[in-house]
């Protein structure tokens, strides 16, 4: 009776412990995104493709940068919003793919103030790619 009461108590720890561990449980695919970038008119385009949670330390920093202003940074300015008509430059991006299960499908640029804003929210992630300078 002794042997099956310890065999049953370890037949439950095994069974217990077995699906606790976090390296069983495959990473939720948060995001997989085409980001392209344009300097100015002239200049050749530049491109990533950036899977999160990613695989290196910097795939993670950007997605990292990426997770502390997505969503919202993907919504276009309100139409009905009052920018500054400031230029910022030439330079303009978009990004698309998925993002938590949701399509994004986005363009920068630094038209006026209001874009500038969301430019300056998307640079960590654009820097980081080595896209933008």
């Amino acid at each position: 009776m002794k042997r099956s009461l310890i065999g049953a108590a370890f037949v439950l720890v095994a069974a217990g412990t077995a699906g606790c561990g976090a390296d069983d449980e495959p990473e939720e695919l948060m995001a997989h995104l085409t980001i392209n970038v344009m300097k100015d008119a002239d200049a050749k385009e530049k491109s990533a493709v950036l899977i999160c949670p990613g695989r290196t330390a910097r795939e993670r920093d950007v997605c990292a940068a990426l997770d502390v202003v997505a969503p919202r940074v993907f919504n276009p300015v309100p139409e009905d919003r009052v920018c500054t008509m400031i230029y910022g430059g030439p330079a303009t991006a978009t990004i698309r793919g998925t993002y938590e299960d949701d399509l994004a499908n986005a363009s920068f640029s630094q038209a006026n103030g209001c874009e500038i804003g969301r430019w300056n929210q998307i640079l960590p992630v654009l820097r980081t790619l080595k896209l933008y300078n």
